[in-house]
């Protein structure tokens, strides 16, 4: 009856306690993992933060004459060509100039290699860019939004009007060097110089002839190409140039009228 008693008493482990002790190591852990996902986020949010940090510190290259801040050097040097007018990058086949190199490779793209994707569906006229199809379409629209205070004369475009207001003004702030006559614009300058140095950067991609004006090139390729986009609306006769169809219109359609 002992030996039973004694085999009772050693069966009966001291249960509570050791899952008591259990328990508290669970909640030990429970702890420990609460607390490494409390650091984890707070690393996570300082890492998020740093990138935002680390670009506000870095805009350190500031503009002198806007404020504005950059967080290059080359890009505020890039910037000031805003203000300061400068053109460095220079087409080697019309001589005009850009300030980024990206607009000069653009120009090349549209202006000289002869791609022609932009068409009017009015008149059926290519255009290398978008823009500039946009320009010819207020030439249908008859739209001329941009009008002299001084005469009353319209425009359908900025530039126009800008080059315009030069002739009341009488601003002429593009002098030759050579011979001392005054332009309004840098291009018509550059035109100009072109007499007394003899350069003739267009060239014909049909022969070896070259000219001093685009205009001129244009021309003389509609005899390689036989070209007449002037066309008469009234008997449907074509020309090259604009002024053979007015003198046509004025000539000999006026007659039928």
């Amino acid at each position: 009856m002992e030996f039973i008693k004694e085999e009772i008493e050693d069966m009966r482990d001291p249960e509570p306690s050791r899952i008591k002790h259990e328990d508290t190591e669970e909640q030990i852990d429970q702890v420990r993992v609460k607390e490494q996902r409390q650091e984890l986020n707070e690393v996570k949010e300082e890492h998020r933060n740093f990138p935002i940090q680390r670009s506000k510190a870095k805009k350190t290259h500031t503009c002198t004459q806007c404020g504005k801040s950059f967080s290059r050097k080359g890009n505020l040097k890039t910037h000031m060509r805003i203000h300061t007018g400068e053109k460095p990058y220079t087409c080697t086949q019309c001589g005009k100039s850009f300030s980024l190199s990206s607009t000069l490779s653009v120009h090349h793209l549209h202006a000289h290699s002869g791609e022609k994707t932009f068409n009017c569906d009015q008149c059926g006229k290519c255009f290398s860019s978008s823009s500039n199809l946009k320009d010819h379409l207020k030439v249908h629209s008859d739209e001329k939004p941009y009008v002299c205070s001084l005469c009353g004369k319209s425009f359908s475009r900025l530039e126009g009007f800008k080059l315009h207001q030069k002739t009341h003004n009488e601003v002429r702030d593009y002098m030759c060097f050579d011979c001392g006559k005054s332009f309004t614009t840098s291009a018509h300058l550059k035109q100009h110089q072109r007499i007394h140095t003899r350069e003739k950067p267009y060239k014909c991609s049909y022969c070896d002839k070259s000219f001093s004006r685009c205009g001129t090139l244009k021309l003389h390729e509609r005899v390689h190409t036989g070209e007449k986009p002037y066309n008469c609306t009234q008997c449907g006769k074509s020309f090259t140039q604009s002024h053979n169809l007015v003198t046509h219109i004025r000539k000999h359609c006026s007659l039928s009228l």
